[in-house]
């Protein structure tokens, strides 16, 4: 046998520049995007809702001489917040550190993972509040054929017309609110519908070498931002010893209703006189200052001879408005 061998000149070792880490893109997650968050110094507090009527109501009338005015006013109501902790961390081993190859920066691997779950969680959260039937005044569902009050033509199916179907309901918003939606969250399953749709694609053909985009989307819906509900989620909670089962076991789906698309008005951000489908209460009080509503925090644990990163989030994500959103429920098939 010749020698030296191939296992005697290279020992397989770690690379230090390449390793696999299923972190999805910041960007991925829609729920710091759609509606403005609102840093608090309380954990709970109140805050004032006007009447909707009375604002779109005029009492004007011609004034004859001497002769008032005519008196006029609006009714104010309340409503609360309660901003909720959410944590998790990681404990970093001091035997384990100590053994760590170069290839590991610990500290850095903890506090993206557990940015990430707190992102994650985020996201689930504002799906289960406001991505969904129930919450909205504006309430349509698709139907496979025949549509009559409150449903339209699902958006996969020939003779399906998606941007009439908005069209109508943002003039419905308009008339019931005096506000146009500005924002659209699409299920998945929904954009890849509209991407080809023949309608959509006849529209922008001369754009872009025909290319649908989430940009032509919301010019053509009328919308100043549109966005797309990627971000995925493992379904099965179990935690495993082998990684390798860990991951057979696993079961993956979008976080949101791929099927659903929801439209809505929201300002850029929060003041006074100004409605808002929606908002999230953040806790800057508690969290230093981050109007985020993210802290990561590391710390010893003598007792368990570790350190620990910690990771926590504060917020309440509120319907504020349910007349500033029309939700589409299986809008396609």
């Amino acid at each position: 046998m010749p020698a030296p061998t191939q296992s005697d000149l290279h020992v397989n070792i770690p690379l230090t520049n390449v390793s696999i880490a299923w972190k999805q893109s910041a960007s991925t997650y829609i729920a710091d995007k759609v509606f403005p968050k609102v840093p608090v110094q309380k954990q709970s507090d109140m805050y004032w809702k006007y009447s909707k009527s009375d604002w779109r109501r005029s009492d004007v009338k011609r004034r004859a001489p001497s002769t008032e005015t005519p008196g006029t006013g609006w009714m104010v109501d309340s409503d609360s917040y309660f901003a909720h902790v959410y944590g998790v961390h990681k404990d970093i081993d001091d035997q384990l550190r100590a053994n760590a190859d170069s290839v590991f920066n610990m500290d850095r691997d903890a506090t993206e993972f557990l940015t990430n779950q707190l992102l994650l969680q985020r996201d689930v959260d504002w799906c289960a509040q406001y991505f969904k039937t129930g919450v909205w005044t504006g309430a349509l569902t698709g139907v496979a054929s025949g549509p009559t009050t409150n449903q339209f033509l699902r958006w996969d199916l020939a003779g399906s017309d998606p941007i009439g179907d908005v069209a109508l309901a943002v003039l419905n918003f308009r008339k019931l609110t005096g506000f146009k939606p500005n924002i659209a969250v699409l299920g998945a399953q929904v954009m890849v519908a509209l991407k080809q749709h023949a309608d959509i694609l006849d529209r922008i053909k001369y754009t872009q070498k025909g290319i649908v985009t989430e940009d032509l989307i919301a010019t053509l819906f009328d919308v100043d931002e549109l966005y797309t509900a990627y971000a995925t989620i493992n379904t099965v909670n179990d935690q495993f010893p082998d990684a390798r089962v860990q991951d057979q076991a696993a079961a993956y789906d979008f976080v949101a209703n791929s099927k659903g698309m929801l439209l809505a008005y929201a300002p850029a951000g929060p003041s006074i006189l100004t409605p808002s489908a929606g908002y999230t209460f953040t806790w800057k009080g508690y969290l230093g200052g981050n109007a985020q509503g993210l802290k990561i925090k590391r710390f010893r644990m003598e007792p368990i001879a570790s350190d620990r990163i910690e990771a926590e989030a504060t917020y309440d994500m509120k319907v504020v408005a349910p007349d500033l959103g029309t939700f589409f429920a299986t809008a396609v098939t």
